[in-house]
C-alpha cells in the first residue's frame, strides 16, 4: 500500500505521522513544491520509527511526481492555509490552480489512484477534481465531514460532561462556518438521544460552537489547525486501504442523492477499498434538510467561481 500525501505543510506533515504510525502503509511519499522541505519533514519523520514502533516508509520528494507513481491513495493538502478573519472560500482563486495542477499530476503517474481533497474551499475543490480529472466519482473524495464531526463530538462531550468515547454525532453539508450541518437530532450518548440530558439552547450553543470550530482555532494559532485535521485525513485514508467499510461523512459527488444534483458536498458514505462504496441516506427533521439546502445553494455559488 503506498500512500501520496501532496503539501509538507502542517496538516500533510500530521497526515503523514498519523498513516505511518498506524502502521498499515508500506510507503508514504511527502511531496512539496518548497526545496528540500519535504525531504526534511520526512527525515524527522523517520527519526520517529524505532521511538514510535513503526515500519511505514516516509519519502520526501520536491515537485518529482515520478516518485508518486503507483500510490493507491493520494491526499492533496497543498495550497494557502486560512489567516485569522479568512473564510475558506476567499482562498478559491490561488488553490483551484493548485488543485487542479496537482490532481493532473498525480493522475498521469497513479491511474488507478483513490484521491483525496484536504484544500479549501474542499466541496469546490473536490468538484473541480471530478470536472478535471474524468475518473469514477467513487474514486474522488472530500475530506471535511470527519473533522466537522470530530469537534461536534469534542462539543458534545464538553457539554454533557462525559467521555468523549461515549458519544456519537456527525456533521453533513457544505465544509464552510454556514454550512455544516450538525445532525443534532442524531447526536447520542451510548445509544441515548443527547436531547435526553442537553436543553435545546445548550444544543443550539454546540451547534453553533462546532460551525466556527476552525475559525476559533485559526484566531487562536494564527493559522490553520493541523492536527485533526491530520488525523481525519488518516482515519479515511486506513478505511479505504485497510477495506474497513466504515461510514465517515464525506465530500462526494451527488446524482440525485438527498435531492441534490452536480454537486459535490458532505454526506454519510461508506468507505472501502473501492474507495466510495455507498452513499447512505439518513433521515433528516425539517430543519436538518432546510439547512442542508441551504448549505447546497452556498456551495453552488463559490463553484460558479471555477473555470470549469
Amino acid at each position: 500500500m503506498k500512500v501520496t500525501v501532496v503539501g509538507a505543510g502542517a496538516v500533510g506533515a500530521s497526515c503523514a505521522e498519523y498513516i505511518a504510525i498506524k502502521n498499515f502503509a508500506s510507503e508514504v511519499v511527502l511531496l512539496d513544491i518548497k526545496e528540500g522541505y519535504a525531504e526534511g519533514k520526512a527525515m524527522d519523520l523517520m527519526q520517529c520509527a524505532s521511538l514510535n514502533g513503526f515500519d511505514t516508509k516516509i519519502t520526501g520528494v520536491t515537485n518529482d511526481y515520478s516518485k508518486t507513481a503507483n500510490s493507491d491513495i493520494c491526499v492533496i493538502t497543498s495550497g494557502i492555509p486560512r489567516k485569522p478573519g479568512m473564510t475558506r472560500e476567499e482562498l478559491i482563486g490561488i488553490n483551484a490552480g493548485i488543485v487542479k495542477a496537482v490532481s493532473t499530476s498525480l493522475l498521469e503517474h497513479s491511474p488507478n489512484m483513490i484521491l483525496i481533497v484536504v484544500s479549501n474551499p474542499m466541496d469546490t475543490m473536490t468538484y473541480l477534481a471530478h470536472k478535471s480529472l474524468n475518473i469514477p466519482k467513487h474514486r474522488i473524495i472530500g475530506m471535511g465531514g470527519a473533522l466537522d464531526s470530530a469537534r461536534f463530538k469534542y462539543r458534545l462531550a464538553e457539554a454533557l460532561g462525559a467521555p468523549i468515547s461515549d458519544v456519537d454525532g456527525m456533521v453533513i453539508g457544505g465544509h464552510s462556518d454556514t454550512g455544516m450541518v450538525p445532525l443534532t437530532s442524531q447526536a447520542s450518548r451510548n445509544s441515548i438521544k443527547v436531547s435526553e440530558f442537553l436543553s435545546e439552547d445548550r444544543l443550539n450553543q454546540v451547534k453553533e460552537d462546532t460551525k466556527v470550530g476552525g475559525a476559533t482555532l485559526t484566531k487562536l494559532l494564527g493559522t490553520s489547525a493541523w492536527y485533526a485535521p491530520g488525523a481525519a485525513v488518516s482515519g479515511l485514508v486506513q478505511a479505504i486501504a485497510c477495506d474497513q467499510k466504515k461510514m465517515f461523512p464525506c465530500s462526494t459527488f451527488l446524482e440525485g442523492e438527498y435531492g441534490l444534483n452536480d454537486i459535490c458536498i458532505g454526506v454519510p458514505v461508506i468507505l472501502g477499498k473501492n474507495g466510495i462504496e455507498k452513499i447512505v441516506d439518513v433521515p433528516l427533521s425539517d430543519a436538518e434538510k432546510a439547512h442542508m439546502q441551504a448549505s447546497a445553494e452556498g456551495v453552488k455559488k463559490t463553484n460558479g467561481l471555477l473555470d470549469v
